[in-house]
């Protein structure tokens, strides 16, 4: 790997990507930096691996802060899954904390209320609407 290397979460929202866009745009002030629908590429998906409707999106990239997540619909069966990771979201001040993770918990779950910890001022854990998990932050500062 060199130092250019960038790793990025890519979601599938399995047919609600579009509301997911919408969503992340108004919590965490995401931008849209690309969004290509399936009906905008030049070869038909093979059988079976795209959806029926073909303005669901194929690949999107947004923007959040300084990083960037990947997303589509998939084959938008409708039934999003995600499992076995969290998408941590490391903010500067106590304030935007509480105020992602507030947003993020509109319509999900609170797994773990927003409180100090010994490694953030702010730490709290919640799956949003869409069942993606998130861990929400206070970056540490650093140890001397």
């Amino acid at each position: 790997m060199t130092n250019n290397t960038i790793l990025q979460p890519y979601l599938f929202f399995d047919g609600k990507c579009e509301e997911a866009i919408e969503f992340y745009k108004q919590a965490l002030g995401a931008e849209v930096r690309m969004l290509m629908r399936f009906k905008d590429c030049p070869e038909a998906p093979p059988p079976g691996r795209g959806p029926v409707d073909s303005n669901k999106v194929m690949h999107a990239q947004i923007c959040v802060g300084q990083s960037i997540i990947l997303a589509s619909d998939g084959r938008a069966s409708g039934n999003p899954r995600f499992e076995g990771f969290a998408v941590a979201l490391s903010v500067p001040t106590e304030a935007e904390a509480d105020k992602a993770f507030n947003a993020l918990a509109g319509g999900g779950k609170v797994e773990m209320p927003m409180a100090k910890t010994f490694f953030s001022a702010r730490f709290g854990m919640v799956e949003d609407r869409f069942g993606v998990f998130w861990m929400v932050l206070v970056t540490p500062h650093e140890r001397t």
